[in-house]
């Protein structure tokens, strides 16, 4: 019974940790790049865009400020939650728990440039024409994925539940 705890606390931590390296190499890169090229476009085509910019409000940019006490405000909250999804996730299992694991990898991504960079870099920027989606970052892409997997999770569970 050990052994299964500690290969399934690794093996937790290590999706953690992929998803938050190749949160950290993405935003490095282009950060990189945008350094080299003296400019925040980087790349642009017909329906993506990869362009730097610092976000200092919450996800997809909403809520940007420049207010510090309110930005530091929030940097709290954000690891306060942080912390209860972590005990969320060693309550859960299955997709539940899989979709935790997305969530924290990037939260703790987002949270780790809003302590060091004062902003989170975003550069992902789909669009068709001049519609443009919100610029995001890879550890926003793993948070929607695990929100949308709870999501699903929920609906699935409560279709079956009201079957039976």
């Amino acid at each position: 019974m050990s052994d299964y705890i500690n290969k399934n606390l690794y093996s937790n931590f290590l999706i953690v940790i992929i998803i938050f390296a190749l949160d950290r190499i993405s935003k490095y890169y282009v950060i990189l790049l945008n350094e080299k090229n003296l400019s925040p476009d980087i790349f642009a085509s017909k329906y993506l865009n990869i362009s730097l910019i610092w976000n200092q409000g919450i996800a997809f940019g909403l809520f940007s400020f420049n207010e510090v006490n309110l930005y530091n405000f929030l940097t709290v909250l954000i690891a306060i939650i942080i912390t209860i999804i972590f005990f969320m996730i060693l309550r859960s299992e299955g997709i539940k728990k899989y979709s935790l694991l997305m969530i924290l990898g990037g939260a703790l991504g987002n949270l780790y440039d809003r302590i060091f960079y004062k902003a989170v870099p975003d550069f992902i920027d789909f669009h068709i024409g001049n519609f443009h989606w919100f610029i995001f970052n890879v550890s926003d892409i793993f948070i929607s994925l695990g929100v949308l997997f709870l999501i699903l999770q929920e609906l699935i569970y409560k279709q079956t539940n009201e079957k039976k």
